[in-house]
Parts: structure tokens; C-alpha cells; sequence
């Protein structure tokens, strides 16, 4: 007997099966990229190491590699960088970054050097803007509106964090005080630069700006900052306690400390901060001191019975310093296991949105090194508002890359119409040097100190 269910599931599926398929096609793409990315970013961050370059190094280079393959005809990996996935996941990269860094981060460090901090951020916000709209633009390219001015000079005084965070933690220098510095004037260096693009906008839009508008954003951002600190301290010790009574297993404390890194991200995105800020004061809250109600690791718990109290050595002392260590580092751990699959996306994407082909007009890559000299300049200067004591050139250094931050600037202002390609061009060559020199300058100094 004929059945027009079957007829109709037939149909139904010859209908839907294109649209799957084509589905499929884009999921399949996306999972080959990323084993592509994940494999050869695992491949080229030793390699780096082993010339004496920071890993981080090697998966931005392996970016710039696949971005430019097209200019030898190779245009395979063309759709990576504007895929919406892949850029997602990159962002979920940057911002599980900063909650390590967080993590691993103690908040009394920061206040002790928030004085320090603050004088870094300011400078390497004032003397960077200033270089860029009264002096370096009007004197390498002239005849321009000054608003274009304008925006060249946000865009020297941003900084990207996540790339200087990377260098101090894979160096293992996340607890040095210059450091702490850094990541103290990068938060502010956010708060201010994100003042000057509400300005400069406001300015190339209106003709004005609002002081109405300026202090709402420096409210929202200090409120955030502060309140995300003081209330989630707060409550921190108390939210840990009433689930671990739930349940203190390791898998409750891996999602409860992503799950907070991932919220506050969110809500530093709608105050208008950048996410990756929010995540960094999510890991501020989880001292280890907070943790001691869940389970030790597995590994503790089958090494500390056979740890004879009765016939205790220098040895087993040593051992169950090392068990402690693990027992309060256990959250850092967990998060740094995802970390391997996520941040490398984040930098191979970084590398693969600059474009080669802009060099090769030599007046733009001339005026672009003036750009950029005055764009190290202006950090460096920074560095030694750090005071006595710290090494000025680690401070600074670390202020210089302006990676993604950068070019978010830019685009705002080619969105605007007063950054023409030309000057568009001469931003990312900029953004280009900063992003690439860094991270072996940093490191090379990070080991000439004691």
C-alpha cells in the first residue's frame, strides 16, 4: 500500500538534504582550518623558541605566512580570516588569554604598583596622541583634514595587551612588578583610548563632543572596573562555598571559573570596555585561598597516602610543597588546558590580517617607519614614568604593540571617511612592526634580567 508519509519524508528530505549539505561543506571547511591552524601553531611556536624568539612569535609569523599566500597565486586560505566562526573562536582566544593572565595575576600586586601604573598608562596615552596629530601626521603627510589627524593619534596611543601578556607568561615573568605595571596601564590605556575614539568620533560626526558624553564613559568604565573588583571579592568566597556544598568536584570549578570569565567579558562589552578587561578582573577574584573547599586534584589524592607521617623526610616535605603548589594552582591548570586549542587561533588570526602587499609602495613604507618610530617612541617614553627601580625599557616595550586594539582604531575611522587607504595602509604597516618586533625585543630583555 502506498504510504504518503514515506512521499512526504522523501520530498521533505530532497528538499532539505542541499541546504545540509552546503552546511556541512562550510562546517567542514571550519574543522579543516582549525587543524590546519592548531598543528602547524604548535609546529612553528618551538621552532621560534629554538632561535631564542618568544612562541607567540611563531604562530603571528605562521599568520602573516597563510594570510599572503594568495600573492604566490595560493588563495585556499583567503576566507579564514573574515570567517565568522574562526573569528569568533579567535575572540573566545584573547579573552580566555586574559583570564589566565588574571588568574595567575594577584590583586595586591596590582595596587602596589597602581600609582606607577597609572603615571605609565597616562603618558603612553598623552605623548603617543600628541606625536601622531601635532607632529609625525601634519609633518609626513600633509594637506590632510585634521580630523584624519585626529584618528592617526588614537590609534598610536592604543595597546594591545594580549600579545605583551603572552610574552611575560611564557616567560614565566607574569610576577615581575614591571610586568604588573604593564597590565595596570593596560587597562587604563583602555579606559583612556576608548575617551579619545568616543571624542575624536564625536568630533568627525557632530563637530563637537559632550562632556556629558566623556563623563558617562569614564563612569561606566571606573564602575565597572571597581565594582566588578570590590563586589565580586565580596561575594567570591561565598559563592565558592555555597557550590562547593553542591558539588566540589573539579568539573564544578572549571565551569564556575569560565563561566565568571566569560560573564564578566559579556558585561565589560556592554558598558563599552573591551571583553578581554572584563575577563582579566574575572580572574582577580579567584584567589587560591577562595578554592580550598573543593576536592584536591586526583593526582594529590593517590600521592598523599603514601606520604609516611611517622617517617617524614626533607623529601616528602618537598613533595607535599609541590602537592600544596598544585592543590591551590588547580583552577590556572584547568583553564590552561583549553587555552591550547583557543589562543593560538587568536594570534595565527592577528598574523593573518596584515596585508604584504602594502609594502610594496616604498613612499608608504617610508612614511609608515616615521609612523612607527613615533609610535615606539611614545610608549617608550611611557616606560620610564614607571619610576626608579623598574627597568624603564620592559615597561615600555610592553606598552608597544598595538596588534587588533590598533586596527580597530583605523577601521573606525575608515568607517568615518578620514582615514584614506593610503593612510589606512600606513596604519596597518605600523600595527604591522609593532606586533612583530615586540615580542623578540621583550624577550631578549626579559633574559638579560636577573
Amino acid at each position: 500500500m502506498f504510504n504518503y508519509r514515506h512521499l512526504a519524508a522523501v520530498l521533505l528530505g530532497l528538499a532539505v538534504f542541499p541546504a545540509l549539505a552546503a552546511g556541512s561543506d562550510v562546517v567542514g571547511e571550519n574543522l579543516l582550518w582549525l587543524a590546519i591552524i592548531i598543528l602547524a601553531a604548535r609546529l612553528f611556536s618551538p621552532l621560534a623558541q629554538r632561535i631564542g624568539f618568544p612562541a607567540v612569535l611563531g604562530e603571528l609569523l605562521l599568520g602573516v605566512a597563510l594570510g599572503n599566500l594568495g600573492l604566490l597565486g595560493i588563495h585556499y586560505f583567503d576566507p579564514v580570516a573574515k570567517d565568522p566562526i574562526i573569528m569568533f573562536m579567535a575572540e573566545l582566544g584573547v579573552i580566555i588569554l586574559l583570564l589566565q593572565i588574571g588568574l595567575e595575576t594577584r590583586l595586591g600586586d596590582l595596587v602596589s604598583v597602581g600609582v606607577r601604573a597609572s603615571a605609565v598608562g597616562a603618558v603612553g596615552i598623552v605623548i603617543p596622541f600628541a606625536l601622531g596629530t601635532f607632529v609625525v601626521g601634519p609633518a609626513l603627510l600633509p594637506g590632510l583634514d585634521f580630523n584624519s589627524y585626529l584618528f592617526l593619534g588614537a590609534t598610536l596611543a592604543a595597546t594591545s595587551v594580549g600579545i605583551t601578556g603572552r610574552v611575560f607568561r611564557d616567560l614565566g615573568q607574569l610576577k615581575m612588578p614591571e610586568a604588573q605595571i604593564v597590565l595596570g596601564a593596560a587597562v587604563i590605556d583602555d579606559v583612556l583610548g576608548l575617551v579619545i575614539l568616543a571624542v575624536v568620533s564625536s568630533l568627525v560626526q557632530a563637530g563637537s563632543v559632550s562632556l556629558g558624553q566623556v563623563a558617562t564613559i569614564i563612569a561606566e568604565a571606573v564602575l565597572f572596573l571597581g565594582g566588578s573588583i570590590a563586589i565580586g571579592r565580596v561575594i567570591a568566597p561565598h559563592l565558592l562555598r555555597s557550590v562547593a556544598r553542591l558539588d566540589a568536584g573539579q568539573s564544578m570549578l572549571f565551569s564556575l571559573v569560565l563561566a565568571v570569565g566569560l560573564l564578566l567579558a559579556w558585561l565589560a562589552h556592554v558598558v563599552g570596555l573591551a571583553p578581554i578587561i572584563g575577563a582579566f578582573a574575572a580572574g582577580l577574584l579567584f584567589e587560591p585561598i577562595f578554592l580550598k573547599e573543593f576536592e584536591t586534584p586526583k593526582m594529590v589524592q593517590e600521592i598523599e597516602p603514601l606520604l609516611d607521617k611517622e617517617h617524614a623526610s626533607a623529601n616528602h616535605d618537598r613533595i607535599r610543597a609541590v602537592l600544596a603548589r598544585h592543590t591551590a594552582h588547580q583552577h590556572e591548570h584547568m583553564i590552561e588546558s583549553i587555552s591550547y586549542f583557543f589562543v593560538p587561533v587568536f594570534f595565527v588570526l592577528t598574523g593573518m590580517q596584515v596585508d604584504l602587499s602594502t609594502l610594496s609602495d616604498p613612499q608608504t613604507v617610508l612614511i609608515a617607519l616615521g609612523v612607527t618610530a613615533a609610535a615606539v617612541i611614545g610608549k617608550l617614553a611611557a616606560g620610564f614614568a614607571a619610576g626608579r627601580g623598574k627597568n624603564p625599557w620592559v615597561v615600555g616595550w610592553g606598552m608597544v604593540p598595538r596588534g587588533e586594539v590598533g586596527l580597530i582604531f583605523a577601521m573606525v575611522g575608515k568607517g568615518l571617511g578620514v582615514i584614506s587607504e593610503s593612510l589606512f595602509s600606513v596604519i596597518v604597516i605600523m600595527v604591522i612592526l609593532t606586533t612583530l618586533l615586540t615580542p623578540p625585543i621583550l624577550s631578549a630583555l626579559l633574559r638579560k634580567k636577573p
